[in-house]
């Protein structure tokens, strides 16, 4: 496993989070999740050997942000709101993974899906409709589960 520094994201982007409303925070991070699926995309034409999985991972974090979007709907007013915050948080997440080798991108991008699985699991709670609960539930594993590709992947590369 490489050695690197991952930041903790939700602080990272805080500043970014912070300037959505509350209830629309979900869908903001849809949003970003759609912005680490283009990334996904960029890796799988780094590494042709690994292109099928990644594509796999990136088409798992548009189905989170679609799952996301489903659960948790929002006006198309405020859908509009939410995307000003949008440029900048990318770059900022872009921007951790610049000085690396791709293997430590790979592993930066691992411990991110963690991340974003306890994220989901954050939002959790009994008082939730079972649908809700079951998309946030798909969207933890579908988290876990690229972790785990990106981890394979790194150890077949180091």
């Amino acid at each position: 496993m490489p050695d690197v520094n991952v930041p903790n994201f939700g602080e990272l982007l805080s500043p970014f989070i912070g300037a959505v409303p509350e209830h629309a925070v979900p869908n903001f991070l849809a949003l970003l999740e759609r912005g680490a699926a283009q990334r996904y995309r960029v890796w799988a034409e780094q590494l042709p050997d690994f292109r099928e999985g990644l594509i796999k991972c990136a088409d798992s974090e548009d189905e989170i942000a679609t799952i996301v979007e489903r659960i948790f709907p929002i006006d198309s007013a405020l859908a509009e709101e939410i995307k000003t915050p949008l440029p900048a948080a990318r770059d900022t997440y872009y921007e951790v993974f610049e000085r690396y080798s791709i293997v430590e991108q790979l592993a930066i991008q691992a411990d991110a899906e963690l991340q974003g699985a306890g994220a989901w699991e954050a939002m959790l709670s009994d008082e939730l409709p079972a649908e809700v609960s079951e998309g946030l539930q798909t969207c933890m594993k579908l988290e876990k589960a690229s972790s785990a590709y990106l981890y394979s992947v790194i150890d077949q590369l180091t």
